[in-house]
């Protein structure tokens, strides 16, 4: 027997009522507006950048892309994955078509060598902070950027070769 939605409701109000969730929703949505400036401030000359999506409370994420990523129909998104609660770099495309094309070129990269399906949301996804220390945001925020950055290159290399190829 499923619950009806008032139940969900009533337990939504209860934690809502402790503050908590309050608390830490609205400090990981600044968070993130602050993670989306410092990455945007070393990224500049290279990407553009979207909107925040604040999600679910599943996922927050913006989305970051050159101009060739653009033309492709693919961009990058810095992911925070709220159930495991950790940052991912994605590469997502424009639709299911563009997903399952890039999905078919880039199934056997190290990236989705231990997946045997695609991701729901995404071509690709990368974990750069697996256990971010919210205590440290300038450390956190270091280290998201930089592991973004090298995974982003390295993704765009790979990228780059299958262009080439085709």
């Amino acid at each position: 027997m499923t619950k009806k939605l008032s139940s969900y409701i009533n337990a939504y109000q209860q934690q809502l009522m402790q503050g908590d969730i309050e608390v830490a929703y609205v400090a990981l949505q600044k968070y993130i507006r602050s993670l989306k400036t410092n990455l945007a401030k070393a990224l500049s000359s290279e990407y553009q950048f979207g909107n925040i999506s604040p999600g679910n409370l599943d996922y927050t994420y913006f989305p970051f892309f050159t101009p060739r990523m653009r033309t492709d129909k693919l961009r990058f998104g810095l992911v925070l994955n709220h159930q495991a609660m950790q940052f991912e770099l994605w590469l997502l495309g424009q639709n299911e078509q563009v997903h399952l094309q890039y999905w078919n070129l880039l199934k056997a990269t190290l990236w989705n060598a231990e997946r045997t399906s695609m991701p729901r949301y995404s071509v690709l996804e990368v974990t750069v902070s697996a256990q971010p220390n919210f205590d440290d945001l300038e450390t956190l925020t270091t280290e998201i950027i930089n592991h973004t950055i090298s995974n982003s290159e390295e993704i765009l290399a790979t990228l780059n070769e299958i262009n080439h190829a085709k």
